[in-house]
């Protein structure tokens, strides 16, 4: 018996999960890396303002 052909259906159903799995994965990086670098923001406006606050006159 001949093996069986895959389905090319099937071959672009998956190739198809395999992009939006990856581009998820990147979404998911870029995110956290927004997120670090807004908390640090407001923290490091925190500590201006705290700054600001304790030496003022």
């Amino acid at each position: 018996m001949p093996p069986v052909p895959p389905d090319p259906l099937e071959t672009l159903e998956r190739e198809a999960d395999e992009r939006r799995r990856e581009e998820e994965k990147r979404g998911e990086r870029h995110m956290w890396w927004y997120l670090g670098y807004f908390l640090f923001g407001i923290h490091l406006v925190a500590l201006v303002m705290i700054y600001a606050v304790t030496h003022a006159k």
